[in-house]
């Protein structure tokens, strides 16, 4: 198959990257280095196997041309900072919205039919039972990010049922693991890293999630993309439990050795503007497909921190 993956050169685009290689496709990235980095996919670039676009997706003009010849679009592009929607407001319109409408029309010009769409738990909102199935709605998310996977959502709906496309959207958990470049574990090491008797956590750290491996991600996006057929195939992907972010601190400071840390919290039931302190999809559907996870979410967390303080520590 000949892919192309928006965001190929991110922390889950690169994995995802790697996977399509392992199985012999033919890989296009489009990246414009904006929160990539070259080095996560150079090894496969320079073998030939990847052939990457240093492209902006806000300009249709310059994309177009990526397009001609692909089977399947992965887009995983999006604003890896969600806090810097509530300061610069128009950031995740233009990096998410805008940007996967471009994708879609670059898609249908060149004759694309099929793709597979990185959404997010928090499209849900902060109401949502838990754990939160793919039928709950009407879906009311309460942060910009959340606002425009939503209206990406929407979009390629729309496109589906105009033009006849085959989707799937993937709703995920907070995804961590190897080659992470945010996130609360990322940023509890760099904190240890300044100061390593003393960490501040945001919020009470009473906020609960659930967190799924990287590679775990990826394996149910390809498992889920080959075991199903639907025009439109919506699934949460995540993991079967919980992780406080108090829990996360602890796991944080057990592994950088920072023992005399001691944790001082900001107050509040969230961390920012527009955070949900409680979030658990429901992956039943996932799981009766046939997929099983390998971590649960302290595994997932306490892997994660071992990778990034190999990664941080190193630099």
């Amino acid at each position: 198959m000949r892919a192309l993956v928006t965001g190929g050169a991110g922390f889950i685009g690169s994995h995802l990257v790697d996977r399509l290689v392992d199985r012999g496709d033919e890989v296009i990235v489009v990246d414009n280095l904006s929160s990539g980095r070259l080095e996560f996919i150079q090894n496969h670039i320079d073998s030939g196997k990847v052939d990457f676009h240093n492209l902006d997706l806000k300009d249709i003009e310059s994309i177009k041309g990526s397009f001609i010849g692909v089977e399947m679009v992965f887009h995983l592009a999006a604003n890896a900072d969600i806090r810097l929607g509530t300061r610069i407001t128009d950031t995740d319109l233009k990096e998410g919205t805008i940007v996967t409408y471009n994708v879609l029309e670059a898609m249908r010009l060149a004759g694309v039919s099929k793709i597979a769409f990185s959404s997010s738990s928090v499209v849900y909102g902060e109401d949502a039972p838990m754990p939160t199935p793919e039928e709950h709605g009407p879906c009311l998310p309460i942060s910009l990010y959340g606002a425009s996977k939503q209206g990406g959502e929407g979009l390629i709906g729309a496109w589906v049922g105009t033009f006849g496309f085959q989707a799937w959207v993937f709703r995920f958990a907070n995804i961590i693991g190897e080659r992470g470049t945010h996130g609360v574990i990322f940023d509890f090491i760099h904190k240890l890293k300044k100061d390593p008797n003393r960490l501040e956590v945001l919020g009470n750290g009473l906020q609960e999630k659930s967190y799924m491996e990287v590679g775990d991600c990826v394996d149910a996006i390809l498992f889920v993309i080959e075991n199903t057929n639907e025009q439109m195939n919506l699934y949460n992907l995540g993991s079967n439990d919980t992780c406080s972010v108090r829990n996360i601190a602890a796991i944080v400071i057990r592994e950088t050795g920072c023992a005399e840390a001691t944790i001082e919290y900001t107050g509040g039931d969230r961390g920012w503007a527009g955070d949900i302190p409680k979030a658990m999809l429901s992956i039943n559907r996932l799981v009766n497909l046939g997929f099983g996870v390998n971590y649960d979410s302290e595994e997932a967390v306490a892997h994660t921190a071992r990778v990034l303080i190999s990664e941080i520590m190193g630099e």
